[in-house]
């Protein structure tokens, strides 16, 4: 691809809910901007005449370190073929990380070597999201949307708790160093309120290999946006943070009349019933799930049995046929793995997994793969069966493996729904799930109602 004709930007998502999130924020945006589920090739980008920016949903927040590489390098070579003005490693906005999981340092040293970057720039703050970067230290709000209490976020009660990188150090230059041996620098939120030509110098004489960047409102976003396309200029430029990268960088787009209006969109509107596929154990989803049980849903909890490869092919069966019963009653259908952090089901998976000999910090890993599969299982043959028109998947880690058995090539986004989480139309070579519309969502993505608005494609 010519330079004449480069992306404005492509990106690699850590999971299938985050990948969504930034497609999301390009999208609104005005940037015409197409997520792919496995890596692309000339020909694929050709199917979207005017593409401006991609992305590539993966699952690396979920794998350990060597299994990152063996993701990470392919995929980041994949994406740099297209010589995009930027490159981002989109990761959560809560910074979901550990040394042995989804270890972001890791990321950052394929990603140093890939893109020939001594240093690599990092901007997890997405105030939109309610999350906020100050002096190094991260704080998220309760959820994504509404008035949630805020939280440093290693105080926060479902980050400090997260069943497999939970937030324990809410300083991000510490919490990193953890997973790296590289030197850390920040440009505090002093240095940010100076404006451009100020952090400008301060990146200019920078020795640090990883650089963090404060930031607490849209202006710090401006800025940041100003200062990485002002160092994308000669060649493509590599930076790790949240979707709040996204939406720097659309701001200073804007302003520098690269990219047009914000795109609008009108309500999805409603199709009945949806499947939810749900691998959260996050109170927020748990509050949802009862909220549309009281409201019309239907449940069915999968059995933890499931875990085990010999009983997987009759729950398979068995639970393919109650969705598709359920689907003919006209009632929409939550099929989950747990509601909350107190379910049994959880304890369960893990007596199983410890009498497998599996260590401790590699339980959830498994539980999200597993589950994740079994999840994705069901829904294809369910939509080989019955037509059904939208899907929900609600839980980070699993919603990465479950929309993996999918054989889904691409998402374009066709309507929000809450921040961070758009309704979107599959593209597939396969009749039975091309056009199916989609939602991705994290755990603490949504109100208590969220079930609800996506059966029937309202904004939030």
């Amino acid at each position: 691809m010519s330079r004449k004709n480069k992306l404005l930007l492509a990106y690699y998502g850590d999971d299938f809910t985050g990948s969504t999130d930034a497609l999301e924020f390009l999208t609104l945006a005005g940037v015409k901007t197409v997520l792919f589920l496995q890596k692309p090739t000339p020909k694929d980008l050709d199917r979207f005449p005017g593409i401006q920016a991609i992305g590539l949903a993966g699952k690396s927040r979920s794998l350990s370190p060597s299994e990152m590489e063996a993701e990470l390098f392919p995929a980041f070579e994949n994406l740099k073929s297209f010589e995009p003005a930027h490159f981002h490693y989109k990761v959560c906005s809560t910074f979901d990380s550990a040394p042995h999981v989804g270890n972001i340092g890791k990321a950052i040293e394929i990603g140093s070597e890939v893109f020939n970057q001594k240093t690599v720039l990092v901007s997890p703050s997405a105030p939109h999201l309610g999350r906020f970067c100050v002096f190094g230290n991260l704080f998220a709000r309760m959820g994504t949307i509404g008035n949630g209490e805020i939280y440093r976020i290693d105080r926060h009660p479902s980050m400090s708790k997260h069943p497999v990188t939970p937030a324990l150090e809410g300083d991000l230059t510490i919490h990193l160093a953890k997973q790296t041996e590289k030197s850390i620098g920040l440009v505090n939120l002093t240095t940010i309120e100076k404006g451009t030509s100020e952090v400008l110098e301060v990146v200019a004489n920078n020795q640090s290999e990883i650089l963090f960047f404060d930031g607490f409102n849209l202006e710090h976003l401006k800025t940041i946006g100003s200062i990485f396309n002002q160092l994308a200029k000669d060649k493509t430029l590599f930076s790790v943070g949240s979707s709040g990268i996204e939406m720097a960088l659309g701001l200073d787009w804007k302003d520098k009349k690269i990219i047009g209006n914000e795109t609008a969109f009108q309500s999805a509107g409603e199709v009945s019933p949806i499947l939810v596929l749900s691998g959260s154990c996050s109170p927020v989803t748990s509050g949802q799930i009862e909220y549309a049980l009281e409201n019309g849903f239907l449940e069915i909890p999968l059995e933890s049995k499931a875990v085990a490869i010999q009983n997987q092919a009759e729950i398979i069966q068995k639970t393919v046929v109650q969705i598709i019963a359920n689907f003919n009653n006209g009632k929409s259908t939550i099929l989950h793995t747990s509601t909350g952090s107190n379910d049994p089901r959880i304890a369960e998976t893990e007596s199983y997994f410890k009498s497998k000999g599996i260590a401790e910090n590699e339980i959830q890993k498994q539980c999200s793969s597993i589950y994740g599969s079994v999840l994705g299982r069901i829904a294809k043959e369910v939509l080989k069966a019955v037509p059904l028109k939208r899907i929900l998947f609600a839980g980070g880690d699993t919603s990465s493996y479950a929309a993996s058995e999918l054989d889904i090539l691409a998402l374009e986004m066709i309507a929000p729904i809450a921040p961070g989480a758009p309704l979107c139309k599959a593209v597939s070579d396969n009749e039975w799930v091309d056009g199916i519309e989609m939602n991705f969502k994290g755990g603490q993505v949504g109100t208590a109602d969220y079930f609800i608005k996506v059966l029937k494609g309202e904004k939030l």
